[in-house]
């Protein structure tokens, strides 16, 4: 049974569970949401193709076992300097004070490569190493830009060496992707 819990502004309002909890961040119109349906097998996460719609930490109950949380895009969204700067706070708030977090997914757009804005957030999770992994997103896709920063967990301490290749449309790397998050 997949469960709703909510969409919350602020961290302290998060539910506090025992269950395993797994983030999805990225830059806005990376497919978060798209990829979260997939894992979960239903429309739960709302999909958009304006980018930044999703502003808030949105938060689901899968089987009574493991929470999914789907955080607000960065890097692209039409808001103003004040409240993108408000959503890295909350969002560094998030990642360094959930005990309950599993695993931090930092998803790329695998036509693109990573930007300065994943780099950065990279950066920030090894600095306080917090774990994370990264998910190439929209590997169904044709187009690629060239030279793309190669990303290797030698220089990222709390990276997870295993880089995920997914495809919502297409179902590609989702039955990895729900064996991590426990999800059978």
């Amino acid at each position: 049974m997949i469960k709703f819990i909510g969409a919350f502004e602020r961290v302290c309002d998060l539910p506090k569970t025992q269950f395993a909890e797994y983030a999805f961040a990225g830059r806005s119109n990376v497919g978060k949401s798209s990829l979260i349906n997939a894992v979960v097998g239903m429309q739960i996460a709302r999909t958009s193709n304006t980018p930044g719609r999703t502003q808030t930490l949105n938060v689901f109950n899968i089987n009574d076992k493991v929470t999914i949380v789907d955080l607000p895009g960065y890097g692209y969204a039409k808001v103003s300097k004040k409240e993108a700067e408000n959503w890295m706070l909350r969002f560094q708030e998030y990642i360094m004070t959930r005990r309950q977090l599993k695993r931090l997914f930092i998803l790329i757009d695998s036509r693109i490569g990573p930007r300065n804005s994943d780099m950065d957030l990279m950066e920030f999770c090894d600095k306080n190493g917090i774990s994370y992994q990264i998910i190439y997103t929209k590997k169904d896709k044709k187009i690629r830009e060239h030279n793309q920063v190669e990303i290797s967990a030698d220089v990222h301490p709390a990276m997870i060496a295993n880089i995920l290749e997914t495809s919502a449309e297409k179902r590609h790397g989702i039955d990895k992707l729900r064996v991590i998050i426990g999800i059978k």
